[in-house]
């Protein structure tokens, strides 16, 4: 692991959407509306982004 990071920040209102979107912005550690989280840079963290995409703002 190179200890690379990424930040992840929620742009977005999960309110309406699906379970699956709602647990995988907890997981990511956000809660309100401009949280924003440094996060490892891994493939499943990648994954994680992906599924909630429409919902965060990413900056390497």
């Amino acid at each position: 692991m190179t200890g690379t990071t990424v930040k992840v920040t929620l742009r977005r209102s999960v309110i309406g959407r699906p379970k699956n979107q709602v647990e995988t912005v907890k997981a990511l550690g956000l809660r309100k509306i401009g949280d924003s989280r440094e996060l490892a840079d891994t493939p499943s963290i990648r994954g994680m982004i992906k599924t909630v995409q429409h919902l965060v703002e990413v900056e390497a």
